[in-house]
């Protein structure tokens, strides 16, 4: 089941899962800070998903512009193909963050 939220532009296009809604508000991650990262944040497309991701560099990028990203610093945001909002998340380590492919291990 889908959640609109009226909170912005950027996440009206992107409605919200309940799982995304209930992580959001279990880790303080307010609409606000999604449609920061959906409007600002780099896009890695990685596992089937896209990722919305604010990282140090997007902060300093905009501050030159009168943009304070501070706030959103870490977010992830993860896309689904049908453009909903699935999970989001803080974490300043990208490196597990992966472009393209997918991963084709056997877990027992």
């Amino acid at each position: 089941m889908l959640v609109t939220s009226p909170f912005h532009h950027s996440i009206e296009s992107h409605p919200l899962t309940l799982h995304a809604a209930l992580r959001m508000q279990q880790r303080g991650i307010s609409p606000r800070l999604i449609a920061l990262a959906l409007r600002y944040g780099r896009t890695i497309h990685s596992r089937g998903l896209s990722y919305r991701i604010i990282g140090h560099k997007e902060v300093e990028r905009f501050i030159r512009d009168g943009i304070d990203l501070s706030q959103a610093d870490g977010v992830h945001v993860l896309i689904g193909g049908d453009g909903a909002v699935v999970t989001a998340y803080r974490n300043h380590d990208l490196r597990k963050v992966k472009s393209g492919g997918h991963r084709h291990g056997i877990n027992h």
